[in-house]
């Protein structure tokens, strides 16, 4: 069976060391030779074994070295060794020791006293601690502060013990009389933690009669106090008022520690708006302060805790926040923005995008290694803002379209899809975003970024001048045609590639895409291409431009998107355009450009001709110009964009829902108690203890101090372990969170005897890791314990958790074992919903490749045929 263990020491099992060479090296007189000796005894006893015969031979050898390693070594050992026998009973050959302990303890060198002090902390055996405590008691007053700290915590720990009351009757008495004394801060700090621990109405006192130098008194020293505070301040509901004042002064403190657990504190205890105010405000100092990332990560998940529970308070702060967006790292910029998108309110959306437009021009303005996804997290925060308040969208949109020629291609496409929204939900901005769309056609490299812009131009150029420049700017960006001559088509594949001086980057995969509706497209269709800025092309009269380059790359997808968006652009000129003859030029010139793609797609100039998708449509669009009907013309120019706005629409409608789901609260219930604030006393109330009772009544009113169906999950993760008939009664309450499970165990002891050494043994099948084994209790007849088991996930793998429960009575020399019922963790158990944009599921889907990692094997036979004669 497993024993408590109170040290861990790595041991390499390839060179066990053997019994007899320990011995005979122990019995030396090298010192070197007796410190390696102790430590293989040390290692071979944490990794089970037992070394009976060693025992005498240290005693006799070992305890009488002077040297200090070896000492220290001694104590380990003492530490580790069985102490007891099989009924707990105290080993005669125990008593060997107790000379050289309490010889330790009365040493003159300040070392050998303070770790034998420190090893009475992690005994447990009375027999042994009751002849050396006069020994103990006399190292309170020695001079040094290492050996008087040391002692505080032995005393402590003597007084913990099951029958230590009766050691050490008058022990808080002492210990607070050594506290008043006390000058060393380590010392105090143990002091004040003993009264703590063991007598709790004493160490209020003294807190209470030195209230005016908490904020001097050490760091130390004032965490321990802050943790007094909120175990009375919980079982004394009405006592907080006086205790917080206390804390608001430590808020101050020097320490970074003690200011986080001040405030969090603070929290905990009240929900007066000036106290949760100075909380936030100090959550956002230490969140500039601080250079730690880890530090800024928990002080972020502390302000979105009360971003929670406190919206309009935190509101206030919203732009002390967003200035964590000064540091590099992406994880705290991404945090801070999500707290801020969720505080936002019209009173201060000018300022926040203000930031953000300001943030957006440093990622310009700087060459950082993650600027582009900086960029991308900006550019959504800012779409978000205009979404939510449309006012704000003219100060924006402009800027940000600066960046549809980004070469992050996920960072332009977030703008163009900005774009795209704004145009529809903001008409008053729509002939100034297609003319500055049209003005930065040429700058955008991304086939997916054209794409969306060439289906903004198509549906939005609704004048003759925008309709005849949104022409003019395709035919630019096409260049001149024909796309190659036959003299390039003849010199072969290879040839032309070479000579094809387009410097172009194909930054997708050969694998297929997936779309939004979760259907796959082929490659071509859904191929990403970036390219650099335009170079001469053999075959044209001038530099291509952007639409040119990406088509000669063999992307046709696109080229099909510009023949769909001249044939709006057309279709909208016959209705705008009076002049017959201009509409026929510009027909037959989106005709010539049509039937050329068509040429270059299936001539051999380039590797893979063009796909039957993009065929089919570009071959629409010349059907569709050459024979133009009323119903025809109808679904391209109106149904398209009535599509789009249902979308929109959709999209509104479930972020609507989602808020109502998140807002919804649970009521009071009918036969709670009814407080009437207003009938209270508030004689000698503070300001901030009259807040915190308005806050309060108001919680209980809506009902916030009750979770939701939380007290329904509680009983359906309450697991019977034993049976009704059993002598001892075992339920198990599972809490998971992410990768921890905490068992907490009730035992109620249903006889009318005393069980002695009852120990909850567990064991785990599976990717489960038993992290601390619980120790023995001692069980008084029909009471009960809580005993917790922490336990660790590795994996996603169905695991169970199976064991016993072991104890003695008095009457029976056999222990007494009760088998406990199996509990199972299944994955689904450590698994939370989430929600997450179709782009970045497409992305991620791609990037981890799920359905690419199926590995299959199958044998081929192949049959052996005989010629017959």
């Amino acid at each position: 069976m497993e024993k408590h263990c109170s040290l861990l020491i790595h041991f390499d099992k390839g060179t066990p060391a053997l019994a007899n060479e320990i011995k005979e090296a122990l019995e030396g007189n090298d010192v070197p030779s007796k410190v390696e000796a102790m430590k293989k005894a040390i290692m071979l006893l944490l990794n089970g074994e037992t070394l009976p015969q060693l025992f005498i031979t240290i005693v006799r050898y070992v305890l009488p070295s002077e040297d200090h390693t070896i000492q220290k070594l001694l104590l380990l050992y003492l530490e580790i060794i069985e102490k007891t026998d099989t009924k707990g009973r105290v080993l005669p050959e125990m008593i060997l020791i107790c000379q050289n302990l309490r010889n330790n303890l009365q040493h003159p060198n300040e070392y050998i006293r303070g770790v034998t002090l420190r090893f009475l902390c992690r005994l447990k055996e009375t027999e042994i601690i009751e002849p050396l405590i006069p020994s103990v008691l006399s190292n309170l007053e020695h001079r040094h502060p290492y050996i008087r700290k040391s002692a505080i915590l032995a005393v402590m720990s003597i007084y913990n013990l099951q029958q230590g009351d009766q050691l050490l009757v008058d022990a808080p008495e002492m210990i607070e009389k050594a506290l008043s004394t006390e000058q060393d801060p380590s010392a105090k700090r143990n002091a004040f933690l003993m009264l703590f621990n063991c007598a709790q109405d004493r160490a209020i006192n003294y807190l209470q009669t030195h209230v005016e130098s908490v904020a001097t008194w050490n760091e130390m020293l004032q965490m321990v106090i802050l943790e007094l505070i909120r175990k009375v301040c919980k079982a004394k509901q009405g006592e907080k008022g006086k205790y917080i004042m206390i804390i608001i002064s430590l808020l101050d403190a020097p320490s970074p520690a003690v200011i986080y657990e001040s405030a969090a504190t603070l929290v905990s205890l009240s929900s007066s708006p000036t106290v949760i105010r100075k909380a936030a405000s100090t959550y956002c100092q230490l969140l500039l302060s601080q250079s730690d990332n880890n530090v800024k990560l928990i002080v972020l998940d502390r302000l979105n805790e009360l971003k929670i529970s406190h919206r309009d308070i935190m509101v206030e702060m919203i732009m002390d926040v967003l200035r964590a967006l000064s540091s590099p790292n992406l994880d705290i910029r991404r945090k801070t923005i999500d707290i801020s998108l969720e505080l936002i309110t019209p009173r201060n959306v000018d300022e926040v995008v203000l930031m953000l437009k300001k943030e957006v021009v440093k990622t310009q303005s700087t060459e950082l290694e993650k600027n582009g996804e900086y960029r991308q997290m900006l550019v959504q925060a800012i779409h978000s803002c205009a979404i939510k308040f449309p006012d704000v969208a003219s100060t924006v949109v402009h800027l940000l379209m600066d960046f549809l020629g980004d070469n992050n291609v996920a960072s332009a496409m977030d703008v163009v899809v900005f774009v795209r929204e704004i145009i529809e939900t903001n008409p008053k901005l729509r002939v100034s975003i297609i003319t500055r769309l049209l003005d930065t056609f040429y700058q955008i490299r991304a086939a997916r970024v054209c794409s969306c812009a060439l289906w903004i131009i198509g549906e939005y150029c609704l004048s003759l001048s925008e309709v005849e420049s949104g022409i003019q700017t395709i035919t630019q960006c096409l260049g001149d045609l024909p796309f190659y001559t036959i003299a390039e088509e003849g010199e072969g594949v290879d040839s032309s590639k070479s000579s094809q001086q387009v410097n172009s980057i194909t930054v997708s995969s050969r694998r297929p895409a997936i779309l939004a509706d979760g259907t796959y497209a082929t490659q071509s269709a859904a191929s990403e291409t970036a390219i650099s800025p335009p170079t001469l092309v053999q075959g044209s009269l001038s530099a291509p431009g952007n639409l040119r380059s990406l088509i000669l790359t063999g992307d046709f997808f696109l080229g099909a998107v510009v023949a769909c968006t001249l044939t709006k652009l057309i279709l909208r000129l016959e209705e705008v355009q009076p002049a017959q003859s201009e509409v026929n030029k510009a027909s037959s010139q989106a005709l010539l450009i049509m039937v050329s793609m068509l040429q270059l797609g299936q001539s051999s100039y380039l590797p893979h001709p063009i796909d039957n998708d993009s065929y089919d449509r570009i071959i629409l669009c010349i059907r569709l110009l050459c024979n133009t009907g009323d119903e025809t013309r109808r679904i391209w120019l109106h149904s398209c964009r009535e599509s789009f706005v249902k979308m929109l629409a959709d999209k509104q409608f479930r972020e609507t829902e989602e808020i109502k789901a998140k807002a919804q609260i649970s009521h009071a219930q009918p036969d709670d108690l009814i407080d009437f604030y207003h009938l209270k006393s508030r004689k000698g109330m503070s300001q901030i203890e009259l807040e915190d009772e308005v806050q309060d009544d108001l919680k209980r009113a809506t009902g916030e101090f009750t979770k939701d169906g939380d007290d329904a999950n509680k009983l359906n993760r309450i697991l019977q372990l034993t049976g009704f008939s059993d002598p001892v009664y075992a339920e198990a309450y599972v809490t998971v969170h992410h990768y921890d499970i905490v068992l907490d165990v009730t035992v109620i002891n249903r006889t009318k005897e005393t069980l002695q050494n009852l120990c909850l043994e567990l064991a785990t099948m599976g990717d489960l890791k038993l992290v601390e084994r619980p120790q023995n209790y001692t069980l008084a007849p029909e009471s009960s314990k809580q005993i917790r088991a922490n336990i660790k996930v590795s994996s996603t793998e169905t695991g169970v958790i199976f064991g016993n429960i072991v104890y003695e009575t008095s009457n029976v020399l056999e222990r007494t074992v009760v088998v406990l019922n199996d509990i199972h963790i299944d994955i689904m158990d450590y698994i939370s919903p989430a929600t997450c944009a179709d782009v970045a599921f497409r992305a991620m889907w791609a990037e981890f490749e799920w359905e690419n990692k199926v590995s299959a094997r199958w044998r081929v036979w192949v049959p052996c045929c005989k010629p017959v004669c």
